[in-house]
């Protein structure tokens, strides 16, 4: 059985396509198709307030595209959401429902709250019992979720991400709720390690050296920031190999971490490969059991 998940982000929109496996009782889930498009969403929606009409063109020709392939691989069930840019734009819903007529493509535009669910779902599965700060940086906003022994205590979700700073356009006084937050939250008594997902700190994650399959330091974290900010934005592409959507946010994104970082007194950061298109993938896979147990 395959399922797949549709993530409609501020920067990109994303579609994972998962085989369901059983061993035993244990399920699990591979990853046999992936495929990102640079829509840039959020420069219409944190400039002029709505998507354009070019955006909502090209989104709803990509929903095309992730229907057929879907299709091709004879996906049993999907669910496609639609984060920051989408949830704020004074058209997103008249939108998603015009991609929906076109395209058969029912997009579920999520809160803050859900989308830290959905995401936390399968990020607990990389936490030991220490306390943890989970760092997700998306294009228009970026959540931070406290685990201590692998339950969560608080979380919050703040409007400014790699977009959002690359454009001048993240909220007023944004920094410094971030600061408040950890300094209200994070006990300083006990150490804390940092969790970062989202695409930009997995890009900076497999250009640093590694304590671990999938752990490094600040220090390597803030040194990797500062080399590729010392190249123009022609090198990040032409040099460094970066996707020009990538090569203009991720620096922005790493100031993120950094100072999320810096201000919880985290000194490592685990990176597990793990975001939001895996956390709807299971709830696509849980809404698909209930279905069945009650047959």
């Amino acid at each position: 059985m395959k399922l797949a998940a549709i993530d409609i982000g501020s920067n990109a929109a994303r579609l994972q396509i998962s085989t369901v496996l059983h061993v035993d009782d244990i399920i699990s889930f591979k990853k046999v198709e992936y495929v990102r498009f640079p829509l840039r969403l959020g420069h219409d929606v944190f400039t002029f307030g709505e998507l354009t009409p070019e955006s909502e063109a090209r989104t709803t020709k990509l929903m095309q595209v992730y229907k057929l392939l879907m299709e091709l691989h004879e996906v049993e069930d999907y669910m496609a959401c639609a984060t920051s840019a989408m949830r704020e734009c004074r058209n997103g819903p008249q939108v998603a429902e015009r991609i929906r007529q076109s395209t058969g493509i029912d997009i579920h535009i999520i809160d803050g709250q859900k989308e830290a669910e959905l995401i936390n779902n399968v990020v607990v599965q990389a936490l030991d019992n220490r306390q943890s700060l989970h760092i997700d940086v998306g294009g228009g906003s970026t959540e931070l979720n406290l685990y201590v022994n692998r339950q969560k205590v608080n979380s919050k979700s703040f409007k400014i991400g790699s977009v959002r700073l690359l454009e001048g356009k993240e909220t007023k006084g944004a920094w410094g709720k971030i600061q408040q937050w950890i300094e209200e939250n994070i006990d300083r008594s006990q150490k804390v390690t940092a969790v970062g997902t989202g695409g930009n700190i997995n890009k900076i994650f497999n250009l640093v050296p590694k304590l671990g399959d999938n752990s490094t330091t600040l220090d390597e974290i803030e040194r990797m920031k500062n080399y590729i900010a010392g190249f123009s934005f022609e090198d990040r592409i032409n040099k460094l190999r970066l996707n020009a959507d990538r090569a203009d946010v991720i620096v922005p994104a790493a100031e993120i971490y950094i100072s999320v970082m810096k201000w919880a007194g985290a000194e490592s950061i685990v990176v597990p490969d793990l975001g939001l298109k895996d956390g709807i993938i299971q709830l696509v896979y849980s809404r698909l059991s209930k279905k069945a147990k009650k047959k």
